[in-house]
């Protein structure tokens, strides 16, 4: 491989290009699980790449000062023109993918061009709910930030360690509130986002501060049996799965860092294993659950009395595949599950793991 070109592909954070054929080297044990996953799955070719890059989701960026869903219906408030405008998130980790595979410049150029408009134009609210769409800026940073221009790159730098440092910041300021919020998926969805970007940072002590609140949050967020706190509030694995994801994802970008989550254990020997495990039955169907029956929410009552989808009838268990997908990625045992819900994996993954 030429000087060049190999510089843009591995870039300053090797870990993250290089494929994975190298990583028993670099990460052991936890690396033979990815090696196996990637020779097992299919990655999305450079044409379906293109094909999808080829239609972003508007003319132009949407960037917005604030992004606002979290408490609201559709149609209410800003959330429709929220909705719309964190599209952009995900088509900008397709752009850094298909950068990734084609070193196209103009791809390059495009990604550009979004970040520079997201990162000069939003204001950080930190709300967790409203701004975990922003994994996606954060991966396609991740994967292009060696070849980004040095303009670009140092603002998105700054946006992502302000994000960082201060969700991190409100979670120390409220370590010891009685707030269900600091507890419960929102706090998942915290966690998750100071992992990213600690890890996008490559800075090992934001990575450190996030391990901590990872494990606080196994404390505070599931029990001993692996189920989630939010299960008995709101009487709907939708919220299961939509506390366990963030934290898989968390887990995921630690994985590529070396660090093995899905066993750290809380105080009462609670880990994200045994809340998979908690789940499992049903998501392979042996159990079933009628959604928000009970739910002690008003805002769900809200939502299902509003028709919204996924807020009454039976659970689906297709809902659970981006959970055993991450979960896979981990620790392959969880790819049969994860292929009997949805045979084709989130491309998210293939950012978050670099498997290609």
């Amino acid at each position: 491989m030429p000087s060049r070109r190999r510089s843009a592909v591995l870039g300053e954070f090797t870990v993250f290009h290089v494929l994975w054929g190298y990583w028993p080297v670099l990460l052991l044990p936890t690396a033979q699980a990815s090696e196996a996953l990637c020779s097992k799955v299919t990655a999305p070719s450079t044409q379906a790449l293109l094909s999808t890059v080829a239609h972003p989701p508007a003319a132009a960026p949407q960037a917005i000062p604030v992004v606002h869903t979290e408490g609201t219906l559709p149609h209410q408030g800003i959330y429709d023109i929220s909705n719309a405008a964190r599209r952009d998130f995900s088509y900008m980790r397709d752009l850094a993918l298909a950068w990734q595979h084609t070193q196209d410049a103009a791809l390059l150029s495009r990604l550009t061009v979004y970040l520079d408009d997201w990162v000069k134009t939003y204001q950080l609210s930190f709300n967790p709910i409203d701004e975990t769409s922003f994994d996606g800026l954060i991966g396609a940073y991740r994967l292009t930030r060696s070849a980004l221009p040095e303009a670009t790159r140092e603002r998105t730098r700054a946006f992502l360690h302000a994000m960082t440092t201060g969700y991190l910041q409100k979670m120390a300021e409220n370590q010891n509130s009685t707030k269900k919020i600091w507890s419960n998926n929102w706090q998942s969805h915290r966690v998750k986002l100071v992992t990213l970007g600690a890890a996008a940072l490559d800075d090992a002590h934001l990575l450190a501060e996030a391990k901590a609140a990872f494990i606080r949050q196994l404390d505070a967020n599931i029990h001993a049996d692996g189920e989630v706190m939010d299960f008995a509030e709101r009487d709907a694995l939708h919220y299961v799965v939509y506390s366990l994801e963030p934290l898989l994802r968390a887990a995921m970008a630690a994985h590529l860092q070396g660090q093995n989550w899905i066993d750290l254990k809380g105080r009462n020997g609670q880990s994200l294993r045994t809340a998979l495990e908690w789940l499992k039955p049903y998501a392979d169907g042996e159990k079933t659950h009628e959604e928000f029956a009970n739910t002690k929410v008003r805002f769900n009552i809200e939502r299902r009395k509003a028709g919204v989808a996924g807020f009454s009838g039976q659970w689906q268990a297709k809902k659970a595949a981006n959970v055993y997908w991450s979960a896979s990625v981990l620790d392959l045992r969880y790819l049969e599950t994860a292929r009997r819900l949805n045979n084709t994996p989130p491309r998210w993954l293939w950012a978050a793991a670099s498997c290609r």
